[in-house]
């Protein structure tokens, strides 16, 4: 019996997850450990849970994981590397972020249609930053490039996968009512 069979699937695939040096797919993760997709699924929710408990967390977006660090650990990381982590968005940049963040995947001409105003640039400036990635074209007349998130974006807000971005507020909801 080989050493890497005698690991149990869920230490095999933390290993693996570790010593990727970028975001791995799920199916490579399989494939590299010898499982199904859905075994390796199964395993990864339970690693999922058992990583919550401690400092590292397993970071999702889309179909691609990797191992990171707790948002709570963030200052005691940043002093410990000699890292001065500043990263400065206008409102504008903020904006399109949300809309992105919020709607991926989505269109430049969605995004330009909920902010009202051009955002070619902020989208360029966002995408410079790593905060945001192409990640393919849409079916629609002309095919406009469709943009979501990046792994990036989820480690500068604290998040370990898109959806765990805080609900929307309802319109009403944000109307300040008047006080009589």
């Amino acid at each position: 019996m080989s050493e890497v069979a005698s690991l149990a699937p869920a230490a095999l695939l933390e290993a693996l997850i570790f010593a990727s040096p970028q975001p791995v797919l799920v199916k490579d993760l399989a494939v590299a450990a010898g499982l199904p997709v859905e075994a390796a699924e199964a395993v990864l929710a339970d690693l999922e849970r058992r990583l919550a408990q401690g400092g590292l967390r397993l970071q999702r977006s889309r179909d691609r994981l990797q191992l990171v660090t707790a948002p709570e650990a963030a200052p005691a990381v940043e002093a410990l590397l000699g890292l001065d982590v500043t990263l400065r968005l206008t409102q504008a940049a903020m904006e399109t972020l949300a809309i992105v963040a919020y709607a991926q995947p989505v269109t430049r001409p969605q995004v330009e249609s909920i902010r009202g105003v051009s955002s070619d640039s902020t989208l360029r400036t966002l995408l410079t930053a790593g905060l945001i990635e192409e990640t393919g074209r849409a079916e629609s007349l002309g095919r406009p490039i469709l943009y979501a998130t990046t792994f990036e974006f989820l480690q500068q807000f604290g998040l370990e996968r898109p959806d765990d971005l805080p609900p929307l507020k309802r319109q009403e909801d944000a109307e300040v009512k008047p006080s009589v």
